[in-house]
This record gives C-alpha cells, structure tokens and sequence, in this order.
C-alpha cells in the first residue's frame, strides 16, 4: 500500500522534514551564536573602549531577554495559527539591523534600546517557535527532532564564542558585531524563507486522547498543573542558570585558576550535549511525572554536589555532570506542553510557559552573585541554589493534568 505524502507527520515529505530539520539547525545555531554568545565574549571590550558601566552593559543584554520573554506570548498565538515562516523571517530580518544597532550604539541608551529590539527578534527566532515548528510538522517523531537541533545549537558557544573571540583580535568589538550582523543575515533569513516553507497542518487533537477535554487554552493556563509546571521548570531554570554564571566564580574560590575554572565551564556545555543524547531512549522508559521529578532532581543534586566537593578533578567532574543535567532540561521544557496537553495549543501555551522561565534565567545571574555576597561565599550559595531547585521538584509532581472523569 502506497503512502500518501500528506498523510506523513506535518503533510510533509521525508524530504520535507528533512529540509526543516537541516535549517532549523543551522538556523537556531547561527541566532543563538550572534545574538546571545557573542555578548558575553565582546562585553568586556565592550566596557574598556566606550567607558560605559559594565553593570548598565550587562542590563541592556538582560533586558533584551526580558522582551524576548514577554514577545514569547504573542509570537505562540501567532505559530499555532500560521506556522513559523514568515515569523521567523521576519525575526530575522529584524535581528540584523538590530545588531547593526548595537555596533553602532554612541551612548548608553541608544546601546540598551538596541537590545531591546534585539529580544524581539529573539522572541521570533530562538528555541520556542523552533520547537513549535518542530513539534507540529513531525508530530509524534518529534522527540527526535527536538534532540538533534539542541544537540547542533548546544554546539552555539563552542562555535561562536572563538569566532567572535578571533574576530574582536583583528577588530574592534563594533566591528566585530557588524561582521557577525552579516553572517546573521547571508544564513537566517533565506535559510527561513527556502527552509520553513510547506503546509502548516492543523494540530492532531487525538494524540493524546486523555488529554482530549482540554480544548480551551486559557483554562489550561489557569489549572493547576500548569501553574505548578511553570513554578517547577522556573525554579529549576533559575537554580541551573544561576549555576552556570557562577561557576567560575565558585572553582577560583576552591583554588581553581582561573584558565582552568574557564575550561570546566566549557567542558560543562559539552556535557549539555552529552545529556541530550538519551533523552529520545528516557521518554520510552519513563511516565512523564517520572523523568520530569529524576531531571529536576539532577539539577538540585549536581548543584548540591559542586557546593560540597573541593578537589579540583571532582569539581570538574561535576561541572560535567551539571551541564548534562542542564542539556537534557532544555529538552524536558520542549516538550512539556505536549506530553501533558497534547499539540492543538502548543504555540500559546510555551509562550507563557515560556515567559517566566526567561525572565528568571535573567534574573540569576546577578540573584547568584547576590546571594555569594550576602553568604560570604560560593559553596553555601550553591546549596541554596541546591534548595531551590529541591522545591521545583515538589511542585513537578502537581503539574500532570487530572484526566476526565467521562
């Protein structure tokens, strides 16, 4: 028996998938590399050439996340009504001149309005319209999707982080911006407009049948098991990104200099993709109460363990560990609108789902430092962090949907 093309996930061929799997990867590394990884390495330049307050730099990059967060709820609306095309596009359209901005930027407000602007095209052009779009187009398949374009954009910082570090040796960190402006434009805005384009099918309300009496969005987002998934994944998010920002901090306080506190950052974010790896062989072996409890637990647990340890090979150990159970966190936020709701409203509800796990992950940084200040030192404030992540936990296990009594 011949199978029709339309009747495949997403009313698209195998080539199809194929051709939005390959852009979503390029894609989302490319957008991840300039818009987020590049600052960090330019920031310090940043401060040295134009005087401005490394603190007000830092809050102008914050800030552009916290647009990104808020843009998030109108963009899900938008996906789960006309797919990610010409969102995409368009946020990648934006995100160039918006970089041009920031390279351009001649006093302080001028820099921050720049990344404000610049987490809008975030909003339109990081992972959550990637997932919506994955998750729509390959349907039940989508798990593997998901894993392979977090596995190429985990690579983002290994990629971008030494090519803005080589550029900004021969040029200024203007300059630099504006050559990464040009790699942005040349990869994601055609790659979106050949890349994404194809039917955008209705979702499959039958997926997920036990979950068939949640037809309203709005109810969804005021039950009780969402708003326990949203404290659970925001506390979680908030516990392991504070982590990561002050990792080095916490290695140097253990007598870790600081090039090898640097090199167990990084090894970390190999473990991210490491910890992705399985994730598609987790979720056949596990309920989704049970992965989502074991994979916050990890982060509490990996969190604890660097504030105990104090040799430096079992601190690197760890940090390895750490960013495992960071890498396969990504994953678990992917897809945990559908393993409780289904697809129909995904777009939406990520958005707001979305949204609070952002602006926390903005927030934990400086939270981190402020917490190692008032504590008097890393170590303890990892075993707050350890805490915090403890109570994500308690609330993961009220975050699966009571099914219908019909």
């Amino acid at each position: 028996m011949t199978v029709d093309a339309s009747a495949q996930p997403g009313f698209l061929s195998r080539a199809g998938l194929r051709r939005v799997l390959v852009t979503l990867c390029v894609t989302e590394i490319t957008s991840w590399g300039v818009l987020y990884y590049a600052f960090p390495v330019l920031a310090t330049d940043i401060a040295r050439a134009t005087g401005w307050s490394p603190s007000w730099i830092t809050a102008g990059f914050s800030g552009g996340q916290l647009v990104a967060a808020l843009a998030g709820i109108p963009v899900g609306r938008w996906l789960d009504r006309h797919g990610p095309r010409w969102l995409m596009t368009g946020g990648s359209v934006l995100a160039v001149p918006a970089v041009v901005a920031i390279a351009t930027a001649q006093n302080l407000a001028w820099f921050v309005a720049a990344w404000l602007l610049a987490g809008v095209a975030m909003g339109a052009t990081l992972y959550p319209p990637a997932f919506a779009a994955l998750t729509r187009w390959y349907g039940p398949r989508r798990v593997g999707a998901l894993t392979i374009v977090t596995l190429v954009a985990g690579l983002a910082s290994t990629v971008f982080a030494p090519l803005t570090a080589a550029l900004a040796s021969h040029l200024d960190w203007r300059q630099t911006y504006l050559v990464l402006a040009v790699v942005l434009a040349v990869i994601t805005i055609p790659g979106h407009v050949w890349g994404l384009r194809g039917h955008w099918p209705d979702p499959e309300p039958h997926e997920h049948p036990e979950h068939a009496e949640h037809t309203d969005p709005g109810r969804i987002a005021r039950s009780r098991a969402f708003v326990a998934l949203v404290l659970a994944l925001s506390l979680s998010a908030f516990a392991a990104f504070a982590v990561v920002i002050n990792l080095v901090p916490l290695l140097t306080e253990r007598g870790l200099s600081p090039g090898a506190a640097a090199v167990a950052l990084g090894l970390g974010g190999a473990g991210q993709v490491l910890g992705r790896l399985g994730y598609t062989t987790f979720t056949r072996h596990t309920s989704v109460r049970v992965r989502t409890a074991i994979i916050l637990a990890a982060v509490a647990a990996t969190t604890a363990v660097l504030g105990l340890l104090t040799t430096a090979a079992a601190l690197v150990i760890a940090a390895v560990v750490a960013g495992m159970a960071r890498g396969v966190f990504t994953l678990l936020q992917a897809t945990a609108i559908t393993d409780r709701w289904g697809a129909v409203h995904y777009g939406r509800l990520t958005g707001l789902l979305s949204a609070p796990l952002t602006i926390t992950m903005s927030l934990a940084p400086w939270a981190g430092a402020a917490i190692a200040t008032g504590l008097g030192g890393y170590a303890p404030t990892f075993l707050v962090l350890a805490l915090i992540a403890a109570a994500a936990v308690v609330f993961s296990l009220a975050s699966i949907p009571r099914r219908s009594a019909r």
